[in-house]
C-alpha cells in the first residue's frame, strides 16, 4: 500500500465514507457500553462547526476524521477511524497531522479528544501519545469514567 495519502475536506455523501462511519459507530457500540459511546452520528458530523476530512490512497478511502470547534481557541478531534485495510499503515497518522495543522491555521492553541482506554483503543492512544497528546481532565460534555479518557495537547 502507498504511504502517500491525500488528505482533504470532503462532504459526507460518498458511499465509502458513509460505510466507514457506520463501521466506526458499530464498533464503538460493540466495544463500549451504549451510554459511554461519544462517537458522532452522520447528522452530527454535518453540523456547523464540524469539518470532515478523508485520507485517500489514490481514490481508495484509507481514513476519516473531523475537527470540531469548541470555541475560538480550542478544537476537538472526532470520528477518527482508519479503514481496516489501512490500520497500522500510516493513514490515521497522516490524517492526525493534517488535522493538527488545520487546527493551528485556525488559531487554536489547544486540541482535545475522547477515546477508549483499553483493548481496541490502544493503537489510537499510542498514535496520539506519539504526537504529544496526554491524558487530561474531562472537557466539554464529557465526564470522567472507567471506559474512556480525554486527551489533549497544546498547539
Amino acid at each position: 500500500m502507498s504511504a502517500n495519502f491525500q488528505v482533504r475536506k470532503e462532504a459526507l455523501t460518498e458511499p465509502d465514507v458513509l460505510n466507514l462511519i457506520r463501521l466506526h459507530l458499530e464498533e464503538m457500540y460493540q466495544w463500549s457500553p451504549a451510554e459511554k459511546v461519544h462517537a458522532l452520528p452522520i447528522d452530527k458530523l454535518r453540523e456547523p462547526g464540524v469539518t470532515f476530512f478523508t485520507a485517500r490512497d489514490d481514490n481508495r478511502l484509507a481514513a476519516i476524521g473531523a475537527l470540531k470547534q469548541i470555541d475560538q481557541n480550542r478544537g476537538e478531534l472526532k470520528a477518527m477511524r482508519a479503514d481496516p485495510a489501512y490500520r497500522g499503515n500510516g493513514a490515521g497518522e497522516a490524517l492526525l497531522l493534517h488535522l493538527m495543522e488545520v487546527a493551528r491555521s485556525r488559531g487554536y492553541s489547544w486540541l482535545g479528544l475522547e477515546t477508549g482506554r483499553d483493548g481496541p483503543f490502544k493503537p489510537a492512544v499510542s498514535l496520539y501519545r506519539k504526537h504529544g497528546f496526554s491524558e487530561c481532565e474531562a472537557f466539554a460534555d464529557y465526564a470522567p469514567d472507567e471506559f474512556s479518557q480525554c486527551m489533549s495537547r497544546e498547539l
